[in-house]
């Protein structure tokens, strides 16, 4: 499985992304590391700016929220094999990796390693949930907050598709990017294997 790991939307590598994906241009864009926000209209603009950017290159986008799959992972796994692409949108990496578990999306994306059959690509949180760990992200991302309809437990433990942990705005023009060079100080401090990412950079990796 190819994966397409960027530090904030589409970054430099957007024609790459367009090539790693082969015949089937269905995209899935999980929208749910924003399910913290009360602000509907800005999730909306949000999601529809994900829709653009891969209609722009060819891809058939639809949203698949994993809150529609809590509890029906078979379903779910129906669901994803009509992709070639799923794009996980940044936001809150606590919030993303509970609905990953809750639906069972942390499970059956290992499914595909080692298979063509799908890509998975996203930027900031949508990338630090496939680390190992999530340790160091809260000083960045509130590993506390609980939004409506998600079990009240904290997940610490990453999709582990690679072995780096991830500092995705790294002195970049973000707003997170002061908090990011904490996360960083942590890594190093726990010896912890890490890549930075400045807003704008991708990594690709075939896992």
């Amino acid at each position: 499985m190819l994966l397409y790991l960027s530090s904030y939307h589409l970054g430099n590598e957007a024609q790459k992304l367009k090539q790693m994906v082969d015949s089937n241009k269905k995209a899935a864009i999980i929208p749910n590391a924003l399910d913290f926000s009360q602000d509907l209209e800005r999730r909306k603009k949000s999601i529809q700016q994900e829709i653009d950017d891969l209609t722009s290159l060819g891809f058939i986008p639809e949203e698949l929220d994993l809150r529609d799959y809590f509890g029906k992972t078979d379903e779910l796994r129906s669901k994803l094999k009509e992709f070639g692409l799923v794009w996980v949108q940044g936001g809150n990496t606590f919030v993303l990796l509970r609905a990953m578990r809750e639906s069972g999306f942390d499970e059956l994306i290992k499914e595909y390693k080692g298979k063509d059959e799908l890509v998975y690509a996203g930027y900031s949180a949508g990338v630090c949930a496939i680390t190992p760990t999530l340790k160091g992200i809260e000083l960045v991302d509130d590993a506390e907050v609980i939004p409506d309809g998600y079990k009240n437990q904290t997940v610490w433990d990453g999709i582990g598709l690679i072995n780096d942990s991830i500092a995705p705005h790294y002195k970049s023009d973000h707003p997170e990017s002061e908090a990011t060079n904490k996360t960083v100080e942590y890594f190093i401090e726990n010896k912890m294997l890490f890549k930075v990412l400045r807003d704008g950079e991708v990594i690709i990796e075939d896992v």
